[in-house]
């Protein structure tokens, strides 16, 4: 008989001081008819046509990647090098600091069977070119980076906004009940601009937030608990559990908390068993220690990540979001390249160039690339023009966000192609112009999803991942 004076607040405090004390304690809970399909504002009726991608990798460069020393080549800025900018506007950048023209730091070639035009900077996935579907239009409504990588990830500049992992989670949930659905690998050096907020669920259910894996130590803190619970003290404290839940449930109706905190204990509880086999990179042979370059200290933390990326697909996961760059600040540890891109650039792309191409071969192997779609992204471009002053030609380049370029690999799409085009010195998007919305509306449609149809009902407004804007791209389409 559960006595008056506990509640299940009280209860859930005292069951444990680790997720898994009451992870474990909802291990029973399999008959939900009286919660599960009562969370207000949901409306799916997913897939919307046939999906061409189950799941989805997103490879986010924080910082500013440069567009014209990596994926689109300006052959024109060796002509203009040391020249001011002929424009009729004064272009609006970050530091308003606008010096002479400046040549790309890498050389260009054409790569593959498809001629793709990739740089120096990225050697391995040159390699892979003909993989490649590149969008060289980009543009982006802010040229900060906290509100440019908001916008980036949820369509929005302002945080509260679910992110894109978050609603294709909430839109197709998982191919599996012992990982989440939707992860998170940060980079080791530290958070992006805005932190967590960029794999927020927003207003949508939590159970569709991004699990962020720590980069260090346990891949999930607190998923053990500190000590050891015998099998009856268990036993008892899910049923006990159990009870408090469902006589809750039955006071208050379906509370999206309680229900997203049951499921994720329920989760929690699978995931002590599934999290320690698919973090156990040992289980790779040597060579695909070699391929993705743990063997090597530059490499070694993304190679680690990419190969758990690879693993986590494989059991099922839905979207698996790395994050290459950190903290800001001075030095920057991102691809923030304002002082000198050539050393800022260099260091980044020796980080990932290696383990990405591995990853996109690796897939391609093991016939995964057919279903699976990969993405690489950054917040916004470089200036052709060095932030320095207007006599000068310096080393680094400020934010631009009117014209820059991502890539895209995978189910669905043409490969060895390009979409839209910048003007002759890479400044801005003359060709095609593609917002972010229309790049969260191709995705999307690549999993079956129209991107007008998953909604969700909030603060009076049927809310969706595009707003009221978005055009699939259909011309990088098979």
């Amino acid at each position: 008989m559960i006595q008056p004076e506990m509640s299940r607040r009280h209860f859930a405090g005292f069951a444990g001081n680790s997720l898994t004390g009451t992870a474990l304690a909802s291990l029973l809970i399999r008959e939900r008819d009286v919660l599960a399909d009562a969370v207000p504002g949901e409306v799916r009726d997913v897939p919307h046509h046939v999906a061409r991608a189950k799941r989805v990798v997103h490879l986010c460069l924080c910082g500013g990647v440069s567009h014209i020393d990596s994926f689109d080549y300006k052959p024109e800025l060796e002509r203009f090098h040391g020249k001011s900018l002929q424009a009729d506007e004064r272009p609006a950048t970050f530091f308003n600091q606008i010096g002479l023209i400046r040549r790309n730091d890498w050389e260009f070639r054409q790569r593959g069977e498809s001629g793709l035009w990739v740089s120096e900077l990225f050697p391995h996935l040159a390699e892979v070119a003909d993989e490649l579907t590149v969008v060289r239009s980009m543009v982006a409504d802010s040229a900060n980076h906290t509100p440019a990588t908001f916008e980036e990830n949820s369509g929005f500049r302002l945080n509260g906004f679910p992110v894109m992992g978050s609603w294709i989670s909430y839109g197709l949930g998982c191919e599996t009940d012992e990982l989440p659905s939707y992860v998170v690998l940060p980079d080791a050096r530290g958070l992006p601009a805005g932190g967590t907020i960029n794999w927020s669920n927003g207003f949508l259910p939590a159970q569709h937030q991004g699990v962020a894996f720590q980069p260090k130590g346990p891949a999930i803190h607190d998923l053990f608990p500190a000590r050891k619970v015998t099998d009856s003290h268990e036993l008892a404290s899910r049923d006990l559990l159990m009870q408090i839940n469902r006589r809750h449930a039955d006071q208050v109706g379906a509370d999206d908390a309680l229900l997203a905190r049951m499921r994720s204990y329920e989760l929690a509880a699978k995931m002590q068993l599934a999290v320690p086999m698919v973090t156990e990179l040992n289980q790779e042979t040597e060579a695909t220690h070699t391929m993705y370059g743990l063997d090597n200290e530059v490499t070694a933390d993304f190679g680690s990540r990419c190969l758990l990326t690879r693993r986590l697909l494989e059991k099922g996961v839905r979207f698996v979001q790395l994050f290459s760059g950190g903290s800001f600040g001075s030095p920057r540890i991102n691809w923030d390249g304002h002082e000198d891109v050539k050393e800022n650039h260099t260091r980044e792309a020796s980080r990932l160039d290696q383990p990405v191409a591995a990853l996109l071969r690796d897939l391609r192997e093991r016939g995964m690339l057919d279903d699976t779609l990969v993405l690489c992204t950054s917040e916004f471009g470089r200036t052709p023009f060095t932030q320095s002053a207007l006599d000068q030609v310096g080393a680094g380049r400020d934010h631009n966000m009117y014209g820059f370029s991502i890539w895209m690999a995978g189910a669905g799409l043409k490969h060895g192609v390009t979409y839209g085009a910048t003007d002759e010195i890479g400044w801005k998007a003359v060709e095609k112009p593609v917002h972010w919305y229309d790049y969260h509306a191709t995705v999307l449609h690549l999993l079956g999803i129209d991107h007008e149809r998953l909604t969700y009902y909030h603060n009076g407004i049927q809310r969706r991942l595009t707003n009221v804007h978005g055009e699939v791209l259909h011309d990088i389409l098979t």
